[in-house]
């Protein structure tokens, strides 16, 4: 006998890291709620992530109106149906007043700074064994995958853009760890190097791109989705980048991932997983916000962050999570 259906309203995050790191909820729910159905409402950036979810009824995007009218937009969406749960991880008014089994919302806690897993986490007392950051993806999306990527060495994937200059490595840095891991003599040689963006970061990455000749080059800058994004990573050998959704796709696509920070708070937005390291040069982020207490500054925050460290923990974690049989 099929379950009866168990309709969850899921309010997420604007932000595509975000999302990311809250989307082992969503993992949690489909494998125990017995004919969990899913309306899921989160802005239009992080949206397409959730496309695959499996018992997906509704995504609802959210694009921010004038005078919180995205807000109304929502409550005259969802306000008519009887949910058997309610997760709403913006705090807002609207899940207050919907007609629900269960209601779990968003509070600010006081304390040390969590990590945005565990504070989602704590939405379904979870907190004890968060759930890990995972998308569902089809059949069709893994097969584009492959067609991108193709066959060849080791990947060497990076994510060198960030929506903010303070927190962005200097790019012609990336082109430096890339050669030093990528050539003869490195940890990767014979590799391939995977560059991933937005569509505005693609003249930013050319001094990347230029690294390697064209046969050792998968640059899909602006050209694929989050999903088929995530699917190529899942391809990777190894990922470095900065504090970005992109960091986060690659750490929950499961292969090794090395974030760099700078003026972002790795307690909260280190990548998540085993196989993952935060990289920073010699200052830790309250010294970053005594500077730039706003964290809005035109300031390249990342300058003192070298290239040598950032190789070094490449090739340290290359090692440890070297296959067994290799």
């Amino acid at each position: 006998m099929a379950a009866k259906p168990f309709p969850i309203l899921f309010i997420g995050p604007t932000r595509i890291g975000d999302a990311v790191l809250a989307s082992g909820l969503i993992k949690k729910l489909a494998d125990e709620a017995p004919g969990a159905r899913f309306t899921i409402a989160v802005g239009p950036a992080a949206a397409p992530l959730f496309a695959e979810v499996p018992g997906l009824d509704d995504l609802i995007v959210m694009e921010k109106r004038r005078g919180s009218g995205h807000w109304l937009a929502l409550w005259n969406r969802v306000r008519s149906k009887h949910w058997a749960l309610v997760i709403d991880m913006r705090g807002s008014a609207t899940a207050r007043f919907l007609r629900t089994d269960r209601r779990s919302g968003h509070r600010k806690l006081g304390g040390e700074p969590v990590h945005k897993v565990i504070e989602a986490a704590r939405l379904l007392t979870l907190e004890d064994e968060p759930p890990a950051p995972f998308l569902f993806t089809s059949d069709e999306i893994a097969a584009r995958a492959a067609e991108l990527v193709g066959e060849g060495g080791p990947i060497l994937a990076m994510g060198p853009a960030s929506n903010w200059l303070g927190k962005t490595w200097p790019i012609e840095r990336f082109g430096r760890v890339a050669i030093e891991l990528l050539d003869a003599e490195g940890p990767m040689a014979g590799g391939r190097l995977m560059i991933l963006g937005g569509p505005d970061d693609a003249r930013y990455v050319e001094p990347l791109a230029r690294t390697l000749s064209r046969d050792r080059l998968i640059d899909l800058t602006g050209q694929v989705d989050l999903l088929t994004a995530y699917a190529c990573l899942k391809r990777a050998r190894l990922f470095v980048g900065n504090d970005s959704g992109l960091m986060h796709l690659a750490a929950a696509a499961g292969i090794p991932t090395i974030g760099l920070f700078g003026p972002s708070d790795d307690r909260l937005y280190a990548p998540w997983g085993p196989d993952t390291r935060v990289v920073r040069g010699p200052r830790e982020f309250d010294q970053f916000k005594a500077i730039d207490p706003d964290l809005n500054q035109t300031i390249g925050h990342m300058m003192d962050l070298p290239v040598d460290t950032v190789v070094e923990a490449a090739r340290e974690l290359l090692t440890a999570t070297e296959p067994g049989d290799a």
